[in-house]
């Protein structure tokens, strides 16, 4: 199982709104196929897992008639993109089945084992089930909560400040946390930036200093007064502006007007990211986009980067807390993630 999820993470930045999945097939404690699921739209683990064994050996049926199948998340029994991999489990005659965890979308949850069971397989679940579910927390956040993965990020001085309070750009942390945080925007499907944040620092919100592709740009601009010739609105991705004037598509730039800026800002910007099959979401700044988040309870994760230096005075950063951390030393910077139960 844990070979499982080492093949599923591999589809991270690829496959969403669909889960990571891994799968192996073990015959006589050999692995004699393997897969995961590439790219949304695209084969599934299982399929992808029992072509390989097709592929390698001439004796497949046999081998799979006596084999046990390792999947990472419950198969599927419905017709999406593809076909149900509970058929094709079952067209192949795998005599037992190992899952990690059920699949918690509702045209999945539960079917996929049933159908197994009913055609006489072993099915045994809840193998590493924390670690499974752990895997998948966006796609559970985005079934489960209908909303996006919600991450939110900053840096702050070593003395606990956000940003100098003159509107002047200030880094913060080194090379080695910003090439991180590029690599973790490879990983999730949007970044989210309040105005003041848009119109100061004038980020690009890409990966230029790690892999995979550049997210969605998010940008709250209430009444539509930031600079249209900032990097955001260069048209290299679909880039969704919330404000309060119009919604109007012009190329990638998207706008989007929200019924009430007055209250449930945050609730209504994640239900339409949901609405969107965005899966996820980091949320960089500035402080009072961070906090409102906050205040709402409406945060998944917070990794908050500390620096060595230190200012006067300043924006003070976020306050949050959780009893679920961890602490990282990245370059000259200490990282402490909060995960919020």
């Amino acid at each position: 199982m844990q070979r499982c999820l080492d093949l599923a993470a591999l589809g991270i930045g690829t496959v969403s709104p669909n889960p990571m999945v891994g799968a192996v097939i073990i015959m006589d404690t050999i692995i004699i196929g393997e897969g995961y699921h590439h790219k949304y739209g695209e084969a599934h683990a299982e399929v992808n897992a029992i072509n390989q064994v097709i592929s390698n050996f001439s004796d497949s049926a046999e081998l799979l008639d006596q084999s046990t199948l390792y999947v990472s998340l419950e198969p599927c029994a419905h017709y999406g993109k593809t076909p149900p991999c509970a058929d094709l489990i079952i067209k192949h005659k795998i005599p037992k089945v190992v899952i990690g965890c059920r699949d918690p979308f509702e045209v999945v949850n539960g079917k996929g084992i049933e159908k197994l069971r009913d055609a006489g397989i072993e099915v045994t679940t809840g193998i590493l089930e924390k670690e499974c579910r752990w895997l998948n927390r966006r796609f559970f956040a985005r079934v489960q909560k209908q909303r996006p993965y919600i991450i939110l990020k900053w840096a702050q001085t070593a003395n606990g400040f956000f940003a100098p309070d003159d509107n002047s750009q200030y880094w913060i942390t080194g090379i080695e946390s910003r090439k991180l945080v590029h690599q973790w925007r490879g990983e999730e499907e949007a970044v989210l930036v309040g105005k003041n944040t848009a119109a100061i620092d004038n980020p690009q919100l890409n990966v230029r200093y790690g892999n995979g592709k550049s997210p969605k740009r998010v940008v709250i601009d209430r009444k539509l007064e930031l600079n249209k010739h900032l990097n955001l609105f260069d048209q290299s991705v679909e880039t969704l502006i919330f404000n309060e004037v119009k919604t109007e598509i012009n190329g990638k730039n998207k706008y989007i007007a929200l019924e009430d800026f007055d209250r449930y800002v945050p609730q209504y910007i994640l239900y339409q990211l949901y609405l969107q099959d965005i899966q996820s979401v980091i949320i960089e700044g500035g402080a009072y986009t961070l906090n409102t988040f906050i205040e709402e309870g409406l945060w998944d994760e917070a990794r908050i980067f500390t620096g060595t230096n230190e200012l006067k005075k300043g924006i003070k950063a976020p306050s949050i807390s959780s009893e679920n951390s961890e602490e990282f030393t990245i370059g000259t910077d200490k990282l402490r993630i909060l995960i919020n139960n």
